[in-house]
């Protein structure tokens, strides 16, 4: 399977530098004072600047680790990463076929300008990683991700289960299991994510494919100086304010990750700070694992080869005697090698803190599973909000097409809107790893500003506005469903059926998720299905400092704004469950109206919608049943969600068909149905509009007697 990403090339001046620097020398640290060479006095500042980089450390173990080896020689193995010539002769650049190493290497050599200055290396352009998956159309990018890929991937986990014949047997200790290290510095494996399968995925779960940047800073010399590696630090801040040094990059936190992962109380540390907290959980979870069904205690050194040690007596450190861990099971290993991925790339926070988070939370999940003293994830979280959740169905469901249709794009995809903005229609894009700050903002003199929105056009082609400029104007270009009271008799017109006629041209129309924005208007969107010669409220009208979606709402977290707002008007409330708890009518018009004709005309209104709507269900399966003839079930998280009883149990099962009797009346009331299922707000949206319209449906569907114990809210009029 082949990815292709686009980052810039250097071009004609990359040619000119690396047919000068080709005549670079190699390391000889036995052979000559100065191992590094002398360049050519024009490059002096190039040279100087590798110099004093890692690729030149004489001294460090990358490049010495051989050397009491007899005979002195890099393995085939190693030497593509830890000698010039190996990366040379990986790549074919010395007349040898690309890919292999088929002779070991002598020491000697650190990673000099002939590694990546030469005529192959320059047009570089694909890597292959660890797992098979080929990425295209990396730029200059490439030559660095040869090495920083990585050894290991998942797969190698599962292939070691396998062969030691417990892939049924998680948590049985084998002697053939070792620990797997990925090996050190994998930014590329963890940059990409689930796309080149880095880290150890578990079967059902979703994992954030790669890091999308902000444009010009995607590839890894986009970010960091090529020669020297260091991280660009003043070019962070044109985004970052006050990031002026390494350390403060560490500190970044950005709006589309203001959730706690690691269940501290504190969403503005850094998003480094995290990934810390939950690799603390993790190897709580692995010690405790260790001791409980292993039976061997455990301690991780992340600077001591093999990192994970037996602790035989148990005092919490490595004592003479005691060596590499012995006592691995399945699970144990699954999550030893994602805590060591996390660890062996320092710079995972920018690379991809999303991917290794949902890592060290699974491990840890399934740590859980086996031990007693279970680590506590009750206020940690795996994903996103919604809008930043990449793992996320809304953002994942056109992977394997390749790209988002242009009737799709809009909404799920980071661009879709800002071109549907500004050109009035949309095009089929690649899929996207959630919405970005260029969604709802542009950069105008230096300054970020949210994209102007003065009115906006419903499914119904009804227009409305919160008013010229507003931001919520935003939100409702895409939280306003797909279908419409419009569109639904449009299907019926077709199909020429009448009210109660079966007819093959009718099928079941989904208004799609979340349409607060039609909930909100009403009469003014027609969202839900409204009947003939019926009446509803239009816009609905909270108080003055609450009355659109970024009022309401966080921008960023989606999260009801509780504590800073409801609680002003709605006393113990204090979280966003409790507001399924409010009962506020000041209209005289509606004060005390028992709606449900439970008895209870102050009960939440929450449960005064729900009641019409549960009621409304039967009445739609008893018309199913007992009309059309073929009994019908609802299942909120199965699409097409309306399914045929074959076997009359009232329950979905997995082997219900799609419903395909359709009459017009029942698509009418399961539609509407739908409809509030899937706004899950709709009783703080717009409660009175939707109970009038599901009064309606039940009334039409089910007759006088379905409503004799309802009241329809009256319908109040504009002033």
């Amino acid at each position: 399977m082949k990815h292709y990403h686009y980052f810039t090339v250097g071009g004609v001046l990359l040619l000119v530098v690396a047919l000068a620097l080709l005549a670079f020398p190699a390391v000889a640290q036995e052979e000559t004072p100065n191992p590094l060479g002398d360049p050519p006095t024009f490059l002096r500042g190039i040279y100087d600047a590798w110099a004093a980089s890692p690729h030149a450390d004489v001294t460090a173990e990358a490049f010495n680790h051989w050397n009491e080896d007899d005979p002195k020689e890099v393995s085939a193995s190693c030497a593509k990463c830890h000698s010039t010539p190996g990366y040379q002769d990986y790549l074919g650049a010395d007349g040898s076929e690309f890919g292999s190493i088929d002779n070991t290497i002598p020491v000697g050599t650190v990673i000099n300008c002939d590694a990546c200055h030469n005529s192959v290396a320059i047009d570089l352009r694909a890597v292959t990683f660890p797992s098979g998956v080929e990425l295209g159309n990396l730029g200059d990018s490439a030559r660095c991700m040869v090495c920083h890929q990585g050894r290991e991937f998942g797969g190698s986990i599962d292939a070691a289960v396998e062969n030691a014949g417990l892939t049924d047997s998680l948590d049985t200790v084998s002697a053939d299991l070792r620990f797997i290290n990925i090996h050190y510095f994998a930014a590329a494996a963890t940059r990409y994510g689930s796309e080149v399968h880095g880290g150890y995925e578990y079967a059902g779960m979703r994992y954030q494919p790669r890091f999308d940047h902000v444009e010009g800073y995607q590839g890894c010399i986009d970010c960091h100086n090529p020669h020297t590696l260091e991280l660009k630090v003043d070019e962070c801040t044109a985004c970052h304010e006050g990031v002026d040094s390494l350390e403060a990059v560490a500190d970044i936190r950005m709006n589309g990750s203001l959730t706690d992962y690691d269940g501290d109380g504190n969403i503005e540390e850094g998003i480094k700070a995290e990934i810390e907290g939950m690799q603390a959980k993790l190897y709580e979870a692995m010690q405790t694992y260790a001791s409980e069904v292993a039976g061997l205690a455990l301690i991780y050194n992340p600077d001591a080869y093999p990192y994970v040690f037996g602790d035989a007596n148990g005092n919490g450190t490595i004592d003479e005697g005691e060596g590499s861990y012995n006592a691995f099971t399945p699970r144990l290993l699954k999550a030893a090698y994602n805590y060591q991925v996390s660890v062996k790339d320092p710079g995972a926070f920018a690379h991809n803190a999303k991917y290794i988070i949902a890592l060290l939370y699974d491990s840890t999940m399934d740590l859980n599973t086996a031990i007693s003293a279970q680590v506590d994830l009750s206020t940690a979280h795996r994903n996103d909000p919604g809008h930043f959740d990449a793992t996320g169905e809304p953002f994942r469901h056109w992977d394997a097409d390749g790209e988002v249709s242009a009737s799709c794009v809009k909404c799920h995809t980071a661009e879709g809107l800002p071109f549907f903005l500004e050109n009035g229609v949309t095009i089929a894009m690649e899929p996207a790893n959630g919405l970005a700050c260029s969604t709802c903002h542009s950069e105008i003199g230096g300054e970020w500003a949210r994209l102007m929105v003065n009115e906006v056009t419903f499914p119904s082609g009804l227009v409305a506005s919160f008013g010229e400029g507003d931001d919520a104007n935003l939100c409702i270009n895409c939280h306003q469903g797909r279908e419409s009271t419009a569109s639904v008799n449009a299907a019926i017109t077709r199909s020429g059926a009448g009210p109660d006629d079966v007819s093959d041209a009718i099928s079941f129309r989904n208004v799609h998720y979340f349409a607060a924005g039609a909930t909100w208007f009403g009469d003014l969107a027609q969202g839900m299905y409204q009947y003939a010669g019926m009446e509803y409220n239009g816009e609905n009208v909270h108080v003055r400092k609450a009355n659109t979606c970024t009022e309401c709402h966080d921008v960023h977290s989606l999260e009801v704004r509780v504590e800073d707002l409801c609680t002003d008007c709605h006393e113990d409330i204090e979280d966003s469950l409790d507001v399924h708890m409010i009962r506020m009518e000041e209209d005289e018009d509606v004060e005390g109206i028992d709606y449900n004709g439970n008895g209870d005309a102050t009960e939440p209104i929450y449960q005064e919608v729900k009641s019409f709507a549960d009621a409304l269900l039967v009445a739609v399966q008893d018309y199913a049943a007992n009309t059309v003839g073929t009994p019908i079930v609802y299942s909120p998280s199965a699409y097409p969600y309306f399914f045929a009883d074959v076997n009359g149990n009232g329950e979905w099962d997995a082997d219900d068909a799609r419903y395909t009797t359709w009459t017009p009346r029942l698509l009418e009331a399961a539609y509407n149905y739908q409809y509030f299922q899937k706004d899950p707000g709709a009783f703080a949206h717009n409660p009175d509009y939707v109970m009038q319209v599901l009064y309606d449906s039940l009334a039409d569907i089910g007759g006088a007697d379905a409503v004799a114990s309802f009241t329809r809210p009256p319908v109040l009029k504009d002033e």
